[in-house]
């Protein structure tokens, strides 16, 4: 029988709890949660903060429906 274990993890960039794999910040800072990974990408196509936020909860309202939630 296979155990879920969840390791809880706190973004040092926007202080939100997390169990999914982290991103790699691009200035090599280390370990951030994946919304702000996206960002970071996301931003780094000159993507605005609107079109952001639209992404992310289409990212997440995904997540939800497919069972994938951490």
């Amino acid at each position: 029988m296979k155990n879920n274990i969840f390791r809880i993890s706190v973004c040092p960039r926007c202080g939100q709890t997390y169990t999914a794999p982290p991103a790699t910040a691009r200035d090599g800072s280390g370990p951030i949660c994946p919304d702000c990974g996206t960002r970071e990408a996301l931003e780094s196509i000159g993507v605005d903060t609107a079109e952001q936020d639209k992404i992310i909860d289409t990212i997440h309202r995904c997540q939800r429906g497919c069972g994938y939630e951490h």
